[in-house]
């Protein structure tokens, strides 16, 4: 406390929306990490006496004098709740929303990213200002706008536009054609908070691009220098273009500091001292990857994919402005006051560590035909690594060399120091090839392989060293300390001195028995083993000498555990796991999760292709099988019905012999004895016509019965 006074301090409940999202995350942090009214006494940021007692208790979230964070998150982001947060809403209608505006004391809303925000930010704000009668106590509305709504603004001095804006020019900016719809926002926050300013205030922050951490805008110039996939990288059009910036934590600070003053002005511009070009953050950013730039016309910013509609506006705005009223009225602790381009080393380092791009360096050690290249070329497809191999090294450098003295000369630059050493290092190397029969010595190694290391995409991604060092005073001279490295040594355990960025972090030692390894070199093809050192003579050779230093006291795996390095030792038993699988699935558990980007968004979506062509010949092998075996199907069910069909058409054929045979006698008896007697009988019935048909023809076949008669004929 200033003076010794003891003051009370009121915690304060802070709401913030969409507070997953780069900008209001960060500032939820930055708040959480502040004490309640820190900024009225001095310059008290996150690294005051104060907010250390405060992050002491995080549990005791409702401590007095604190900040008291809660806003609304994405469902995606549910799983990931962070520490600064005392609540999440998620999935919330807008009056449950209202809800938990009204419990809050400030309400912050950001519209620098995602244009939906603005009916978000309006609707509260609108309804908030409704119920003023209601409030508990006074509230405050902050809206972190952009300076976008600035971008098309006429000089202030027509005669010298190198006059900066200031806040005192808001009522005559004029925006960006995209972002109409953020001015006309600002406007009705100002006048909202005009009607009643003691019980509901608010206020608008015209914030820069803002970059820090993980980055927001400039985040596709910072991943294309990190991964080093180009030579150059981009600026888009000339690159003359001002771009008024802030750093996260100092746009932050601005928040806290209009929390605690309360200021009468409701307009603010939260800009750095900087006015850097765009071509000038381009290339502080590239120092990070390739150290060079490449202007390419302007129509290609659209071919990129990783960059909105918004970011691209944003890229071209051309604005010089001054921040007057917070350097001259708030107690800012500056982190970046110099802007991006003074302070790239550290907004370089923020931005890896909140990404996670932490390099991973490995070591795969063996002897000959164990399989290290393999592993290595396997480790570096998992992680996305560098494979460092000796041979390919010693090449890709005298390569680089020729090609540099090459075009160095063609510039014709005398008095170039660089083209002189890389000359003379060339002739130096040539020259020890020659006498060492295409070998080079030791000293000659440990420089071509140090510089490859410490190469920038070494350095950011890793690297996997294959079969190298060979010795322990290879290891030595290769992972020896620079002067300028702190910290290389542990004084209390003894550790020798070493370079902690080029040392690996995992040291794998693949072994197998001589007899497996002379297997596997007779099995392989003449046409591979030929020229190379998998001949008989040359294998064997390298055998003996690899087992000879590695049974003597100071080995390379002596070394590694002289600087506590564990070395995993993976011993290979059979050429049966031809995919090293086995191998991997320890490299992988030792190593753990990769430390850099996931897949892009075009190997995601070569990758979902991939996955989708995958479904569709699944789903045709299905549809071709089920129509196969439907086919199959039909043609049983057709030879089974005509099989039927031709034992019904026989069964009654047999049938009708078999009744046509047993209807002959019947057949001859009728005719013989009874048709002709019946058949006179209906004549004679159709005759007569007696009343009584069926008598008259019993009683004329009873008395013209032949068989009758012929009885009476024998009697006679």
């Amino acid at each position: 406390m200033a003076g010794g006074e003891e003051r009370v301090r009121h915690s304060k409940r802070v709401f913030i929306h969409s507070i997953h999202t780069y900008t209001s995350k960060h500032i939820a942090q930055y708040l959480d990490s502040c004490v309640v009214g820190a900024s009225l006494i001095d310059e008290a940021g996150p690294d005051s006496e104060d907010e250390e007692t405060v992050q002491d208790e995080p549990a005791n979230k409702s401590k007095q004098g604190t900040f008291q964070v809660v806003g609304t998150t994405s469902a995606k982001s549910e799983e990931q709740k962070s520490s600064f947060i005392a609540a999440e809403y998620t999935n919330v209608t807008h009056e449950e929303l209202f809800h938990h505006l009204m419990e809050s004391d400030v309400i912050i809303y950001n519209i620098t990213e995602h244009a939906h925000e603005i009916d978000e930010a309006s609707w509260a704000v609108s309804a908030l200002h409704k119920e003023i009668e209601a409030f508990s106590g006074p509230k405050m509305f902050i809206l972190i706008s952009t300076v976008m709504t600035w971008a098309l603004s006429k000089p202030v001095d027509p005669d010298d536009p190198e006059i900066p804006f200031t806040e005192e020019d808001y009522r005559s900016r004029k925006a960006h054609p995209n972002f109409k719809d953020h001015i006309t926002l600002e406007k009705l926050v100002v006048k909202l908070g005009k009607t009643n300013p003691s019980r509901f205030s608010t206020y608008v922050v015209a914030s820069g691009l803002q970059y820090g951490m993980e980055e927001q805008v400039f985040h596709f110039f910072f991943k294309t220098s990190w991964q080093g996939e180009v030579p150059r990288v981009p600026v888009f059009g000339e690159g003359s273009n001002i771009i008024p910036a802030i750093h996260i934590k100092d746009l932050a600070s601005v928040v806290q500091n209009i929390i605690d003053h309360k200021p009468k002005p409701q307009y603010f511009l939260a800009v750095d001292d900087s006015k850097n070009t765009m071509e000038d953050i381009t290339r502080a950013i590239a120092l990070f990857g390739p150290g060079k730039i490449q202007k390419v016309p302007k129509e290609d910013v659209y071919l990129t994919q990783d960059l909105t509609q918004t970011d691209i506006d944003s890229l071209f705005v051309d604005l010089r402005m001054e921040a007057v009223f917070l350097k001259e009225n708030f107690n800012l602790r500056w982190v970046c006051e110099n802007g991006i381009v003074e302070n790239a080393e550290r907004v370089t380092e923020e931005y890896k560590l909140a990404r996670g791009l932490l390099p991973v360096r490995i070591c795969v050690l063996g002897p000959p035909a164990v399989g290290k290249s393999t592993v290595a070329d396997k480790i570096c497809k998992h992680y996305k690594l560098h494979h460092v191999k000796l041979k390919e090294t010693i090449a890709e450098t005298l390569t680089n060399l020729e090609a540099y003295v090459r075009a160095e000369e063609d510039i014709d630059d005398e008095n170039d120091e660089s083209l002189a050493e890389a000359q003379e290092f060339l002739e130096t190397l040539k020259e020890n090839m020659e006498q060492n029969e295409g070998r080079l010595d030791d000293q000659h190694i440990i420089r071509i392989m140090r510089d490859k290391l410490m190469s920038k995409p070494c350095r950011n991604q890793g690297f996997v060293l294959d079969g190298f060092p060979k010795t322990y005073e290879q290891a030595k001279e290769l992972f020896s300390a620079d002067d300028d490295d702190d910290g290389m040594e542990d004084v209390r355990s003894k550790i020798p001195p070493h370079h902690k960025k080029l040392i690996p972090e995992f040291v794998f030692s693949l072994d197998a028995t001589d007899a497996l390894l002379k297997k596997r070199v007779l099995n392989l093809p003449e046409s591979v083993v030929e020229g190379t050192s998998y001949s008989q003579d040359k294998f064997l050779h390298r055998l003996v000498s690899f087992r000879e230093k590695n049974s003597e006291d100071e080995t390379v795996l002596n070394y590694f555990d002289e600087l506590e390095i564990l070395t995993e030792h993976i011993e290979i038993t059979s050429d049966d796991d031809l995919e090293y699988l086995l191998v991997m699935e320890k490299v992988i558990k030792s190593v753990g999760k990769p430390r850099n980007y996931g897949p892009s968004s075009e190997e995601v979506e070569q990758e979902e292709r991939r996955q989708a062509e995958i479904r569709l010949r699944e789903l045709a092998a299905r549809q071709a099988e089920m129509e196969c075996k439907e086919a199959e199907e039909t043609a049983q069910r057709t030879q089974r019905w005509e099989e039927w069909s031709q034992r019904l058409e026989e069964a009654k054929r047999q049938e009708d012999e078999l009744l046509e045979a047993q209807s002959v006698p019947m057949r001859h008896y009728l005719m013989r004895d009874v048709m002709p007697t019946l058949t006179q009988g209906l004549i004679e019935c159709c005759r007569i016509r007696p009343e009584d048909p069926v008598d008259f023809l019993a009683e004329y076949l009873l008395k013209n019965n032949p068989q009758a008669e012929k009885d009476a004929g024998t009697s006679a």
